[in-house]
């Protein structure tokens, strides 16, 4: 029982730390990256879809991306759906292709996306300290209901603090590393 209450922490804190992952790559760091596209949701026959559902994105220079949509018709959704993002990026439609041209960042773009990053990496520690004190709160129930030990309890907290010691490192390292892409120049 106690075991299970441990590998489910660690389970959520594995799915905080990959959904944070996910949404750095989304952050443009200066290069062409398909994943910036990922979270573009298209509004196609009144359904919305993910860009990257309905069209072959891809890097062909390291300050490009092209975007071939696969039904011609979706053309003008897909560049009006790249307008209203908050990427900040113009396409440029010829009919066939839409090209997005990532232009370099700015000092103060730079200095923005940062605290983003920030943001997100502080956003990401809430959530674990949030499932070590689920998992803390589950062994003092365990504890109360005479189902473990105290110093099985002390045991199980010391092992969810580990943890969440080490899922907190991860984060910042993944924030560090995010860091360094975009304030290189």
């Amino acid at each position: 029982m106690d075991q299970a209450i441990l590998e489910n922490a660690q389970e959520k804190m594995s799915k905080t730390k990959e959904v944070l992952r996910q949404e750095m790559q989304s952050i443009r760091a200066g290069r062409a990256n398909p994943q910036l596209l990922d979270r573009i949701m298209v509004d196609y026959y009144g359904v919305p879809t993910p860009l990257n559902q309905m069209a072959n994105i891809s890097a062909p220079e390291p300050r490009l991306l092209t975007i071939s949509v696969w039904d011609v018709k979706a053309l003008t959704l897909v560049e009006k759906a790249i307008q209203m993002s908050d990427l900040g990026l113009n396409p440029m439609n010829d009919g066939k292709i839409i090209r997005l041209a990532i232009p370099e960042l700015n000092e103060e773009r730079r200095k923005e996306l940062t605290k983003l990053v920030r943001k997100l990496g502080e956003d990401s520690k809430i959530a674990i300290r949030s499932i070590r004190r689920e998992a803390n709160d589950q062994t003092k129930k365990l504890k109360k209901d005479s189902a473990i030990t105290e110093d099985d309890q002390r045991r199980m907290d010391d092992d969810v603090q580990k943890l969440t010691d080490a899922a907190i490192k991860d984060i910042d390292e993944i924030v560090a590393e995010k860091e360094k892409e975009i304030l290189e120049v």
